[in-house]
This record gives C-alpha cells, sequence and structure tokens, in this order.
C-alpha cells in the first residue's frame, strides 16, 4: 500500500540542498516545541510537591497525608488538580482558531512570536500565583502562547525544509518537546528540595526562559516562501529567499508549483467551509483521527502525571521524580533516532513499530499493577523496577513513531488552500482530547485501576491497525504535489479520484 512516484512537477524536478540557512533557521524556530514540552514535565512534577499541594488543594493534599484507607489509585482524585492541567488546553483549544487566520493573514513567524509573548506572560503569572484563580489565569495564558507556537512551528519547519529531508528537520520539534519535557524534569527534582516550599514557584516561572529564547529568535527568522507568495504579488523576493533556503538559482519548478498552490488558495474564501469538500475528505480526516489517536495512546498521562504514577505505586517524591528525570532521556533517544531513519524507512514503518511497542509495554504495566499492587502499600522493588523498564519502553515506542510522525504528517498532507485551516483542526482536536484525557483520567485510575492501561492498549492496537489500512506513505514527496498520494491509495482513491477526473474535465473546458 505504499506510495512511489517520482518528484517532478510541470516545471521539472525540484532542486536543492539542506543549507546552513535553512538549518539554523529551523533551529531557531523548532525551540518553539521546548515550550510544549516544558509545560507538559512541569506540571506534572509541581501536582506532585506536598508544599504546591497543600496551597493550592488542601484535599487532595489531605487525602494523601491523612487518608490511609484510600485506595493507591483514589488519592488524587480530584477534579480542580485536573483542572490544572487541562485549563492550559482549553484555552489552546479556543485559541488554535485564531491563530490560523493570524499565520494566513501575517504569516508564520509574527504567529511564532506570539506564542513566545503569551507563553513568557503565563509563565510569570504561574510563578508569582498567589491563590488558584491567578494560577488557571496563568495556565490560559500559556494555553494561547502554546496554539499559536504549535499552529505555526511545524508548519514553518515543512515548508523551510527540502523535501527529501522534510522528516528530519520538522522532527526537531519533537526533540525541543523531549528537551523540555527533560529540562522541567530536572528543574522539578531541583526544586522539590527546596525546604522552605515555594519550588514550585520556580518550576513555573523557568518557563519564562524558553519563552524568551523564541520570541527574541522569532524577531530573526525569515518568513517562508510559500508564506511571502501568498501574502504578496511581488514574488522576486519569494523567489530569492527559495534561492537562498535551497542553496541553488534553479528553483523556477517548485517556485512554479507555489505560485500555483498560492493562486489556488486565494480563491478559496473559507477554508474551513472548504476542508469539508469530498475532494479534501482524506486530509480531514487525518486531521481529526491523528491527534485524536496520539491523546489515547494515553502518552499525556505517562507524561503530565508520570510522578503520580510512580507514587500511586509505591515510590517516594523523590524518586518519582528521579523515574520522570529517566523518561525524559528516554524520550529524547528515541526522538534522535527517530530523526535519523523517518525519511529513510517512512512513516509507515515507524507507525508500526512504535504502536506494537507500545502495546507490548502498556499490557505488560496492566499486567503488573493489577495482578501485583492492591489498594494499599506498594510494589516491591524488582516490579517497580520493572514497571519503571517498562513505561520507558513505552515512551521509547512513542517517541520513535506517534510522537514525531503526529506533528510531522499533518503539517505536510495539506494542499496550501486549506494548509493553515487544516492545521489549527489538527491543533483543536489534539487540545480538545487533551482536555478529555487529563481531566477524567485521575477519575479513571480510581475506578478502572490497572484496567487504565489496558484501556490505553486497546486504543494502540486501534491505532495501528487504522495506519496500515488508510494513511498512504508521505516521505520524499514535495508537499504541492501530496494529492497524488491520496489519488493513488487503495481507498481513497475511490474518493479522491473521481473528484480529481472531474476537476481536469471542467479545467478542459
Amino acid at each position: 500500500m505504499a506510495v512511489g512516484m517520482s518528484i517532478t512537477s510541470e516545471g521539472g524536478e525540484y532542486n536543492g540542498r539542506i543549507t546552513s540557512f535553512v538549518v539554523l533557521s529551523c533551529m531557531m524556530a523548532a525551540t518553539g516545541g521546548i515550550i510544549f514540552g516544558y509545560d507538559i514535565g512541569i506540571s506534572g512534577g509541581v501536582t506532585s510537591m506536598e508544599p504546591f499541594l497543600k496551597r493550592f488543594f488542601p484535599e487532595v493534599y489531605s487525602k494523601m497525608k491523612e487518608d490511609t484507607k484510600i485506595s493507591n489509585y483514589c488519592k488524587y482524585d480530584s477534579q480542580l488538580l485536573t483542572l490544572f492541567t487541562s485549563s492550559l488546553y482549553v484555552a489552546g483549544f479556543v485559541a488554535s482558531f485564531f491563530a490560523s487566520p493570524v499565520t494566513i493573514a501575517f504569516g508564520r513567524k509574527p504567529s511564532i512570536l506570539v506564542g513566545g509573548l503569551a507563553f513568557l506572560a503565563g509563565s510569570a503569572l504561574g510563578g508569582a500565583a498567589l491563590n488558584l484563580y491567578t494560577l488557571i489565569l496563568g495556565r490560559f495564558v500559556l494555553g494561547v502562547g502554546v496554539a499559536f507556537a504549535y499552529q505555526s512551528v511545524p508548519l514553518y519547519l515543512s515548508e523551510m525544509a527540502p523535501f527529501r529531508h522534510r522528516g528530519v528537520i520538522n522532527n526537531g520539534f519533537q526533540v525541543s518537546l523531549n528537551i523540555g519535557v527533560l529540562s522541567a524534569n530536572l528543574i522539578n527534582y531541583g526544586t522539590a528540595k527546596i525546604k522552605a516550599g515555594w519550588g514550585w514557584r520556580v518550576s513555573l516561572a523557568v518557563g519564562a526562559v524558553p519563552a524568551a529564547i523564541i520570541t527574541l529568535g522569532a524577531l530573526f527568522l525569515p518568513e517562508t516562501p510559500i508564506s511571502l507568495i501568498q501574502r504578496n504579488k511581488n514574488h522576486q523576493k519569494a523567489e530569492l529567499m527559495l534561492q537562498r533556503v535551497r542553496g541553488t538559482e534553479d528553483v523556477q519548478a517548485e517556485l512554479h508549483d507555489l505560485i500555483k498552490a498560492s493562486e489556488i488558495s486565494k480563491t478559496i474564501k473559507n477554508p474551513f467551509w472548504k476542508i469539508l469538500d469530498k475532494k479534501y475528505r482524506p486530509q480531514f480526516v487525518m486531521a481529526i483521527a491523528i491527534p485524536f489517536l496520539t491523546q489515547v495512546t494515553g502518552i499525556n498521562i505517562v507524561a503530565f502525571y508520570a510522578p503520580i504514577i510512580f507514587r500511586t505505586i509505591g515510590l517516594g517524591e523523590t524518586a518519582a521524580l528521579i523515574s520522570t528525570i529517566v523518561i525524559g532521556v528516554v524520550g529524547i533517544c528515541g526522538t534522535f533516532v527517530s530523526m535519523l531513519i523517518v525519511d529513510k524507512f517512512g512513516r509507515r514503518v515507524l507507525f508500526m513499530v512504535g504502536g506494537i511497542q507500545m502495546f507490548i509495554s502498556l499490557i505488560v504495566v496492566g499486567s503488573i499493577t493489577a495482578t501485583q499492587l492492591g489498594n494499599h502499600g506498594g510494589l516491591n522493588k524488582v516490579y517497580g523496577f520493572v514497571v519503571l523498564l517498562f513505561i520507558c519502553t513505552y515512551v521509547s515506542g512513542f517517541t520513535l513513531s506517534w510522537g514525531p510522525l503526529s506533528v510531522l504528517v499533518p503539517s505536510e498532507i495539506f494542499p496550501l488552500e486549506i494548509r493553515s485551516a487544516g492545521q489549527s483542526v489538527n491543533v483543536a482536536v489534539c487540545f480538545l482530547f487533551i482536555v478529555v484525557i487529563s481531566q477524567t483520567f485521575l477519575a479513571m485510575l480510581c475506578h478502572l485501576k490497572s484496567g487504565s492501561f489496558f484501556f490505553f492498549g486497546g486504543w494502540v492496537a486501534v491505532m495501528t491497525v487504522f495506519v496500515y489500512l488508510f494513511l498512504p506513505e508521505t516521505k520524499n514527496v514535495p508537499i504541492e504535489q501530496m494529492d497524488k498520494v491520496w489519488r493513488e491509495h487503495w481507498f481513497w482513491k475511490r474518493i479522491v479520484g473521481e473528484e480529481h477526473e472531474v476537476s481536469k474535465m471542467e479545467e478542459k473546458e
């Protein structure tokens, strides 16, 4: 079912290579992933810190310290506590629909800048929070920052990268995200030791550091060639930029396709309605399915609540935070491996391998907690180590596959006329299901107990089959020619093939 084709356009073959200009620009843009990863890591850590719980969530603190009869699985079951985590993504869900028109009208660069500034403000509010209301307000502002960064950075990376190396460059976002997670875990480990009890303030406020980096960096970023074409009638500036990023003066074939795509996009008045057209059905389905399935892997539960999960199985506060550091290192290693092989082996192979690895890991963890962890007490050291080992195996499988590919694939499959709208749908669905899963997980853990791991394992099996059946291979295909992969896919050609023939007949007339 994999699709192969020659990479040519009406104007000829695309030329270009990876230039130092592209590498530096994309490295700076990819740091937008750090702010996303930092929040994922930091929120899980601070919610396991006793001074933080005592100040903002005294109910949870009392259950954890004083109620000896409560089940291991229910100690942290608090809707207010989960609201702290999910409020960011509620704001992100709403902001993603505003991020799309900003990205279209003003370009990818200003959208990245807005993301950095909002995250900077949110970090300041979180670090200075005096009550729960200020804390949640800070989370909402952070959500705006994450939404704009998630909307614009993957598009920026995919549009700047030469098509043969789009996977490795786009995966820079996921590498940065994992660096953000690991940095947060290390900071949490250090700040948890501050005896005065204000370490959580440092953890939340330090988010301003990566936010400042991406904000300042955005000021110096070049705009992508397609964005320049989309917003200006004079294409000479875009041609010069394309020559610079491709490292050659022979860019006419790619420039021709970009101009043609831009002309088509300008005929679309409402891309959010247009994406519902039958000829865009495959991309629309993927814009919903990929972020949804990514969330039901359970990865953000592991990321958000890893310290809580490890404390649930009997580890102390320090040991739980050390375990999350180990997971962070594993995540970075998995993403680097993905970067090295994604353009060689393709997207589908990594989806399959990662899915199988994650499925086996979740089943093992679920089986151990089901048979060895009761409502009270903890696991012995051997079983605790095995759980940590397989959670690391699970994380490495995710960071090899669904982690980077859930960002890469949606950013490369949309034609220009619906690209920003498609990315907006992708981000909104992602945030929506992060809210749903994160808001319900602690209650699910309380009621399903070890069954929670089997629940996510079942979804991993479903999503692996989905990819095998319905996702064509997209490696080595220029973005502006991506419609071919759907017309040649065994299933989607029945839908978009007919539409393509009708369009061709209309053009001839």
